[in-house]
């Protein structure tokens, strides 16, 4: 498996010590305050007439360029992240708790609106559904449960961080660091459940000497998470 992509055992954890009410609250409300973009996203999507319209060719799927082409990057990402807290919350891992519950659900609901926000943004110009492929992740396990919900979300932050410089209109950069700024506390969140009360939700594998996130490049994300969808993914040209 790609270095990229590696999950982490739970480890040093203590059953039950989550705080469900202050961290569902704040991860509804980043969730709705995502969504608040639509609008202005669509419009710039639907200004880009010069962008090609991505598709799917049997089993590869190319996501464009431009702008068009990060937007459906990101989508991508998100389709996986939806479908990933879909499958934990209809198969439950054995022991879960009310508390972590809570927040699973919570944080598949964010990115089932993330998923349908870009869906609706892009319009004709999405790509078609992916299809995941989980066969490595035990769903019945949680250790495996939270050390794959760990490398997606770490992922899709530096997926994010990475793709950034390459949009050309600003609308769409800052909508962006609108999401991103929630899979970062999807991010923090889940490590905290994976190790409670510790420094990790901000660990040194994820941030740099100056104390910032990692910011990986779209050809090296997809790399890394071509093993989880069954589809090839072409992303040459995003953000050409």
């Amino acid at each position: 498996m790609n270095k990229l992509l590696k999950p982490e055992t739970n480890s040093g954890k203590r059953e039950g010590e989550t705080s469900p009410v202050n961290r569902r609250s704040f991860l509804r409300a980043a969730g709705i305050a995502t969504s608040l973009g639509t609008i202005a996203l669509t419009s710039a999507c639907k200004d880009d007439e010069t962008e090609p319209m991505p598709g799917g060719n049997g089993d590869t799927v190319d996501l464009g360029s431009g702008d068009v082409g990060v937007l459906n990057y990101a989508y991508a990402l998100e389709q996986l992240e939806a479908a990933f807290y879909s499958q934990v919350i209809t198969t439950p891992y054995m022991g879960m708790t009310d508390a972590e519950k809570t927040i699973l659900t919570d944080i598949r609901d964010h990115e089932i609106i993330h998923r349908e926000f870009f869906k609706a943004a892009l319009g004709d110009k999405a790509i078609k559904g992916l299809t995941p492929n989980f066969a490595s992740i035990d769903f019945t396990k949680k250790d495996a449960v939270l050390g794959a919900a760990k490398l997606f979300e770490d992922t899709g932050v530096a997926a994010y961080n990475g793709a950034g410089k390459l949009l050309k209109d600003g609308g769409n950069l800052l909508l962006a660091g609108k999401i991103v700024s929630v899979e970062a506390r999807h991010a923090a969140v889940i490590r905290d459940m994976i190790n409670p009360k510790s420094a990790d939700f901000a660990g040194d594998d994820i941030l740099d000497a100056n104390g910032m996130d990692k910011a990986i490049a779209p050809a090296d994300i997809l790399n890394a998470v071509k093993g989880y969808v069954k589809e090839t993914i072409t992303g040459a040209n995003v953000g050409k």
